[in-house]
């Protein structure tokens, strides 16, 4: 493996390489990793689905195994996903790229990856996914993203923090393997701990809280029948709540866990001290 010197030398070169190129590249290269990511969601809620009698903390690790497929089909594939894009600070730090160069590659990678989400959300929308399981596939994404509109700015904000700090520990692992499997490895507890402890990821809620929007306002009268629940009850899922209970403080939560938290604190230990 690459001891922590090399591995910080080849993340500021990353960043470098990710803002210098045409940034309609990153943007393109965001759109399959937002999917990637509401794919891995989608087997999130597959795996809660029906779990009502199995214990909490089991049902959620096994939801936070299979969601970390995401971040390794990023991983392997080398898209480029806002969370770990955070990580670009380095290279600025060292002068490689601008401040403006940062940003704009953070604002294409990140709309990017808000494009993908969504195309996940027509699919299993269009595809009649959230009545598998006579709607409690459905039922899952609704609870999972009403839960997400109710945290507190602070707590939003700390779950975000947290959540990159375990996102962006998985890729730096990743950084420091030689092979597919020793990659793949790294990542698999990392991101199990954040998805299974309910941390928060901006890329993945694009998914969740849309996927929980259409699901609240669009669902037909026997899907609600189905169920035996009030559609009433699930009516604040809206775009205002969304936006400013949820991505606002968990993008900026986002922000500090991955670039100061580890990028930052692992290259001020690791870098070569001249």
């Amino acid at each position: 493996m690459l001891n922590p010197a090399q591995i910080t030398t080849v993340a500021v070169n990353a960043g470098a390489y990710k803002a210098q190129k045409n940034q309609f590249l990153s943007f393109m290269s965001a759109i399959p990793a937002g999917a990637f990511i509401a794919i891995a969601f989608v087997f999130y809620a597959t795996t809660q689905t029906g779990a009502a009698d199995v214990a909490w903390g089991m049902s959620k690790f096994v939801g936070g195994i299979v969601f970390s497929l995401g971040i390794i089909m990023v991983i392997v594939c080398g898209n480029e996903l806002f969370t770990s894009s955070t990580m670009t600070i380095l290279a600025r730090v060292e002068n490689k790229i601008s401040t403006y160069q940062m940003l704009k590659n953070w604002a294409a990678v990140y709309s990017g990856n808000f494009i993908g989400s969504l195309f996940i959300v027509a699919l299993v929308w269009f595809g009649g996914q959230t009545m598998a399981a006579n709607g409690q596939w459905g039922l899952v994404i609704l609870n999972t993203a009403q839960h997400k509109i109710h945290h507190t700015w602070v707590e939003a904000f700390s779950l975000g923090i947290f959540c990159n700090i375990m996102v962006c520990i998985a890729v730096w692992m990743a950084y420091a393997g030689k092979t597919l499997t020793d990659k793949t490895l790294a990542a698999i507890l990392p991101i199990s701990m954040f998805v299974a402890s309910g941390f928060e990821h901006c890329v993945a809620n694009m998914f969740m809280i849309p996927m929980g929007i259409l699901t609240a306002h669009y669902s037909s009268p026997e899907f609600w029948q189905s169920l035996g629940i009030n559609a009433a009850q699930y009516a604040d899922l809206d775009m205002a709540h969304f936006i400013v209970k949820n991505l606002i403080p968990v993008t900026l939560g986002n922000i500090v866990g991955g670039a100061v938290c580890i990028a930052l604190m692992q290259w001020y230990l690791n870098r070569e001290h001249h």
